[in-house]
């Protein structure tokens, strides 16, 4: 489906994400906006606009994924530059927030909550609004000062794992954050149970599997997770519903990170399925029959076009 669009919305993108941004565009029936996003010979990042966005609607489409510091600035970079150019209104679409597990400081440790400070670069830069998705932790949204809308993968999801048919379908949370996103896509599938792993994370790089909560055995376990970074703990909750005699394991995260030795955990895992959306490219980095990568532009673009409606209706 293709919306009708205005003259006044205006799509830009960094080099994060490229296609998602030209996915996003085709949805709303438009082209994206003029922009060169570019480095300077000693690594500064370089931004150009090549048409005039007095008074519009911008949306700044970049994810904050790898290399994170890199994508980061070059969002800040062109969020200021869109706003001296006096757009009317920045929207910064960021489909995967990063930093957002350093959220809190535990157990009295002395580190800071980067996901904060990042917030507070985003709205200095000259944001007026974010829309994100599937954020690693909801309460994130109030480190804003700004509007957030946040919106959610369960729908593209939730519709691949019912087209795939599987027959006795059982969600597995991988750890205890995970349940609200596994009991929704459980609500979703028909007569899907529910069950859990027990986790505990030792470092940033280590975690470690204690036992399932709940029946798996004979069943299709779906194991249900909003990242993927070094791909340790979730391929160990895939091994371990194995052990115990689930009839096949599918992975389904709403962002790849797959950073370090992440896509060879999961080759070596036994999920059949591995499911993903595209907020974060993996061209060049993961591909092959069990991987299947779900678009989430129309999602996005449904957002653009509610917000940019609205300011109208309002003006």
């Amino acid at each position: 489906m293709v919306h009708d669009i205005d003259e006044q919305l205006v799509v830009l993108h960094g080099n994060a994400n490229p296609k998602l941004a030209a996915d996003i565009c085709a949805h709303l029936g438009t082209e994206p906006g003029r922009a060169k996003v570019s480095r300077f010979p000693d690594g500064e990042i370089s931004v150009e606009l090549m048409e005039d966005l007095r008074g519009k609607d911008v949306f700044v489409v970049q994810s904050t994924c790898p290399p994170v510091n890199e994508n980061l600035m070059e969002l800040l970079v062109l969020i200021e530059c869109v706003k001296r150019a006096s757009a009317a209104r920045v929207t910064a679409v960021i489909p995967y927030f990063g930093y957002a597990r350093q959220d809190r400081r535990e157990h009295g440790a002395r580190v800071p909550i980067t996901a904060k400070l990042v917030a507070n670069l985003i709205a200095a830069a000259g944001t007026d609004r974010v829309v994100t998705m599937d954020l690693h932790c909801e309460q994130i949204q109030g480190f804003f000062d700004i509007a957030v809308d946040h919106v959610y993968a369960g729908g593209i999801v939730v519709d691949h794992l019912r087209d795939l048919g599987l027959p006795q379908p059982v969600v597995v949370s991988p750890d205890v954050g995970a349940i609200k996103m596994a009991r929704a896509y459980s609500r979703g599938i028909p007569n899907a149970r529910l069950a859990t792993v027990d986790k505990r994370r030792v470092s940033g790089e280590e975690t470690q599997i204690g036992f399932v909560i709940g029946d798996v055995e004979g069943l299709d376990a779906i194991i249900a997770d909003d990242v993927i970074a070094t791909g340790g703990s979730i391929a160990q909750a895939a091994c371990l519903l194995d052990e115990k005699g689930a009839s096949s394991v599918t992975i389904v995260c709403t962002h790849p990170v797959l950073c370090g030795p992440a896509i060879e955990k999961l080759e070596a895992s036994p999920a059949g399925r591995i499911i993903v959306t595209d907020t974060i490219p993996i061209d060049g980095k993961y591909s092959g029959d069990r991987v299947t990568v779900l678009s989430s532009a129309r999602t996005f673009a449904d957002a653009i076009q509610q917000i940019h409606h609205s300011a109208s209706r309002v003006s």
